[in-house]
């Protein structure tokens, strides 16, 4: 679930959309821009790239506390024919940054996603999250009920945060057990801050929050910061350490009741274990899956390109009436 780092975007996408009986269309297409819209808390930026009349795509970055601007290389080809809107949830990137610890919640996180789709006048939509991202889309879908998202992409999907903690388990197995003895070392002593530890920490996101080397963000996301407070109060100080409030979290009794086009994507060498990834695909009845097989967490930056081919042919699928029918 990579967060801090610029590391989960978040595409939000929005547009006046079509009120047509096929609803694969947006009644007036929209052109580019960015602002601010306001959400529970505060004000929360957006950006909308391309302005084309098919469905818009709306993306949710990870995190929690993460940011969006390292989905621009991805949404600029996804936006040749479509709308692809990119929002940074509040507290970070762009966004305002209260600091009344008290919103950083689930819920509230579905609260600021059905204002921003209202906002944005998004009557129809496909919702794309990764991380973090995939875990709110989900849990927003399955809870609120929202009339209108076409389809459901989970990328690198946060589902389970006992899942996600086995998987972490398995792949810290793979690491040097020098460090592992630091990781479990530290762990117990509650020095999760010191530098081994830290220096232990970005060799497992070597091997698999990114795979190889690591991707350049683009240049916008230097102005447009991660919070790791979010993410640490949240999640915890790792993406393989929970400590915070989504320790509970776990949307996957529900998975079968979801009844839109579901793709799920991940990295070769994802957090996203794809041995975990299948099991979901297999409680989701009718979903696809998708292996990016030279990424790890980060698919939709290390591979933006294939990952535009493989999104984009699904999107279009599911405006064309292939995929299975839209939500109960």
């Amino acid at each position: 679930m990579r967060l801090t780092k610029w590391g989960r975007s978040i595409l939000a996408g929005s547009i006046l959309l079509a009120s047509s009986a096929a609803g694969t269309h947006a009644a007036t297409p929209i052109s580019p821009r960015q602002g601010f819209v306001q959400v529970p808390g505060g004000p929360v930026w957006y950006r909308i790239f391309g302005s084309g009349t098919k469905t818009p795509l709306l993306i949710l970055h990870g995190g929690p506390g993460g940011t969006s601007c390292a989905f621009e290389p991805l949404a600029t080809l996804v936006s040749a024919d479509r709308p692809v809107i990119v929002y940074d949830q509040l507290g970070s990137g762009r966004s305002g940054r209260p600091l009344d610890e008290s919103l950083w919640t689930v819920q509230r996180s579905r609260k600021e996603l059905a204002a921003v789709r209202n906002a944005l006048g998004l009557t129809r939509v496909h919702l794309m999250g990764t991380s973090w991202g995939s875990g709110l889309a989900a849990d927003y879908v399955l809870t609120e009920r929202p009339a209108g998202v076409e389809s459901l992409v989970l990328s690198g999907p946060f589902l389970s945060t006992r899942m996600w903690i086995a998987d972490a388990d398995v792949l810290r197995k793979q690491l040097p057990k020098d460090v592992q003895e630091t990781l479990t070392r530290n762990e117990a002593a509650n020095t999760i801050h010191s530098k081994e530890y830290l220096e232990a920490t970005q060799v497992f996101y070597s091997h698999f929050l990114y795979h190889g080397r690591k991707p350049e963000p683009p240049p916008s996301c230097a102005d447009a910061p991660s919070n790791n407070t979010i993410y640490e109060l949240m999640w915890g100080p790792t993406e393989f350490h929970a400590t915070g409030r989504l320790l509970s979290f776990d949307v996957t009794g529900d998975l079968h009741k979801l009844s839109m086009p579901v793709m799920l994507i991940a990295g070769r060498y994802d957090e996203a274990r794809p041995e975990t990834v299948e099991k979901f695909h297999s409680m989701i009845p009718g979903s696809r899956v998708a292996i990016m097989e030279n990424s790890g967490h980060l698919a939709p930056l290390e591979e933006f390109q294939r990952y535009a081919q493989v999104l984009g042919a699904f999107l279009n699928e599911v405006d064309k009436g292939v995929s299975r029918q839209g939500a109960k």
